[in-house]
């Protein structure tokens, strides 16, 4: 079991990798939804001009986490100290989940953030399923760094540790994840990430990212 809260001391602790379980579920969606609330991607798919908009981030968040953990997906998280700061959940190479066929999740979602943004929402989804790689892939849909712990160097620990789970299974080949934040394409380029396509909502693009994950990260970064 996880807990921990943003406001403890830090400054001094190391950070370290753990496994999440649904224990978890309130403060990984704390973490996403701050982390995700002001991305473009967010802000196209979820209207934030329209009123509600801070309530349908927070359903979407909530009710993505809340599937990955009963589909029993990868997630894990980076602690400091007892406190929780960034996480990340894996899609295993079989899965490819097609949000489409999860109706209970369809119907949580319509309840919460409802109708309008839950099909913007399933038809982005499917636009990114459309462009992944034949052979398997691990996906990573929900990385976020809570932002007062942002640029500090955890976001490549925990992309490392994503990595490490996606080395030790066999059924995968690579990694991919997608971003409409310019300003993220760089750091994933960087880290040997290269562009599969890309997805136009309006004049936001949103970009599908690969890497080998046969490729150590140290050797593509060189």
């Amino acid at each position: 079991m996880i807990s921990g809260n943003v406001e403890n001391d830090t400054a001094n602790a190391e950070p370290v990798v753990v496994r999440l379980d649904s224990s978890a579920l309130n403060e990984a969606k704390s973490i996403l939804y701050k982390a995700y609330r002001h991305e473009p991607t967010f802000h196209y798919l979820f209207e934030h001009q329209r009123a509600g908009y801070d309530q349908r981030v927070r359903a979407t968040v909530r009710e993505l986490i809340s599937l990955y953990f009963e589909l029993d997906q990868d997630a894990i998280g980076l602690m400091l100290g007892d406190t929780l700061v960034a996480v990340a959940f894996l899609g295993d190479p079989e899965l490819r989940l097609n949000l489409a066929q999860q109706f209970s999740w369809r119907i949580r979602m319509m309840l919460t953030a409802g109708f309008s943004a839950t099909r913007r929402y399933i038809d982005y989804h499917e636009q990114i399923r459309a462009r992944l790689p034949e052979q398997g892939t691990h996906q990573l849909p929900l990385m976020g760094v809570h932002p007062k712990y942002q640029n500090r160097g955890y976001g490549r620990i925990l992309l490392e540790a994503v990595e490490r789970l996606c080395e030790d299974n066999p059924r995968g080949q690579g990694l991919v994840l997608d971003t409409g934040n310019s300003r993220y394409l760089q750091f994933y380029e960087s880290l040997g990430f290269r562009n599969l396509g890309e997805v136009e909502m309006g004049e936001l693009r949103e970009y599908i990212l690969y890497r080998d994950v046969s490729t150590p990260l140290e050797a593509a970064t060189k």
